[in-house]
């Protein structure tokens, strides 16, 4: 406080970027909101671990690709270390999008790609969400299993009293007609993979919907892919929904299910935007209240904003079953949060127990065929 007046308390950033002109591009935009602050911008990751202890910020900006230590590098020591809030600032390459991801896994709480035009709309655009992600950040749970992350372990389901994925394997044959539908945005990337990786592969087709650019998602896909027993693939328009398969909407489309004689089918378009996304979880969640009615099931997780929740309501009011993550292992508790207060999940969660109580759920509908 100063000459009677209160003083607004601005988030401190620090923008780490090997390019000059990135770093004053970063920083105009940031400053331009009255709650951002950029303390400081470091061309390499040594000059950022000394501003980091001179200039004590919030929330760091960390370019991927960098002399003298690689973003990654630098990333995994600083959340040993000293854990922060930290945005990728990612290239959209197939090689960015695949580093991002491993610093998502490393404990980063979101990216943005850097700017690919100097158009003034778009540039004004890319401002706001770059503004918004920080002020996320700023408030973001930081993920205590960091440290493990490093290593890509499997979750250890055994923490769980509920009981293990594995057991019901062979089980869920009678649940072949049910349909399993995921949502996320904000630290979705690393809770999507724990629940896969709670499933077991004779598991029904899953359809899910992760806020990211269309290079991401097809990345994103494959690393499941890679360290999943389930298939994961992006959405194909027109495809069979498959047993043991897990469908990702890609980063241009809406993705919907659809009935078609004995099947469910993917369907994909590019309509307009909800709630500012394309892919919107609501979209899907209500295709799935609409085609699949009782044998849904919506599982909605970690994010900003509120898309899923109102869909997720006309899921529970078709008869399906739903589940919100829990706040306190969310990294951001903000749809699960709109989905809990408008009355749509029958139960909530931690994320350490949703791929059981899934399963739990899926032998019940299969034992009362």
């Amino acid at each position: 406080m100063a000459g009677g007046h209160c003083e607004i308390m601005s988030i401190k950033v620090l923008v780490i970027d090997d390019s000059a002109l990135m770093r004053a591009l970063l920083t105009e935009m940031i400053n331009t909101a009255p709650d951002l602050e950029v303390v400081g911008g470091a061309p390499d990751p040594l000059v950022a671990r000394e501003m980091i202890k001179a200039l004590n910020p919030d929330v760091l900006t960390l370019d991927v690709e960098m002399p003298k230590m690689d973003g990654l590098d630098f990333l995994e020591r600083l959340m040993r270390l000293r854990p922060m809030p930290t945005i990728m600032v990612s290239s959209l390459t197939e090689r960015g999008s695949e580093v991002t991801l491993r610093a998502l896994e490393l404990g980063a709480v979101d990216f943005v790609t850097k700017p690919r035009s100097d158009f003034a709309g778009a540039m004004q655009r890319y401002a706001e969400e770059i503004c918004e992600k920080i002020r996320t950040a700023f408030g973001a749970r930081l993920r205590p299993s960091f440290q493990a992350a490093s290593a890509a372990v499997e979750p250890a389901r055994g923490a769980s009293s509920i009981t293990p994925a594995r057991a019901h394997s062979g089980a869920l044959a009678g649940a072949s007609d049910h349909l399993l539908f995921i949502g996320a945005s904000t630290g979705g990337t690393e809770a999507i993979k724990d629940v896969l990786m709670g499933l077991p592969p004779d598991c029904p087709g899953i359809l899910m919907v992760q806020h990211m650019p269309e290079m991401f998602t097809g990345s994103f896909a494959k690393r499941l892919d890679r360290i999943c027993g389930l298939q994961v693939k992006e959405a194909e328009h027109g495809e069979r929904v498959q047993p043991g398969c897990a469908y990702l909407a890609p980063g241009h489309s809406h993705l919907r299910v659809r009935r078609s004689a004995a099947d469910y089918v993917c369907e994909l378009d590019t309509a307009e935007p909800l709630n500012r996304h394309r892919p919107a979880v609501d979209v899907l969640f209500r295709s799935a209240a609409q085609q699949v009615r009782d044998k849904a099931i919506g599982v909605l997780l970690t994010g900003m904003g509120k898309d899923g929740a109102q869909g997720m309501l006309e899921m529970r009011r078709a008869g399906a079953w739903t589940l919100a993550q829990d706040e306190a292992s969310c990294v951001v508790w903000g749809m699960p949060r709109e989905a809990v207060a408008v009355g749509a999940a029958v139960e909530v969660a931690p994320l350490v127990d949703v791929a059981a109580r899934v399963l739990q759920r899926l032998a019940l509908g299969a034992r009362n065929l």
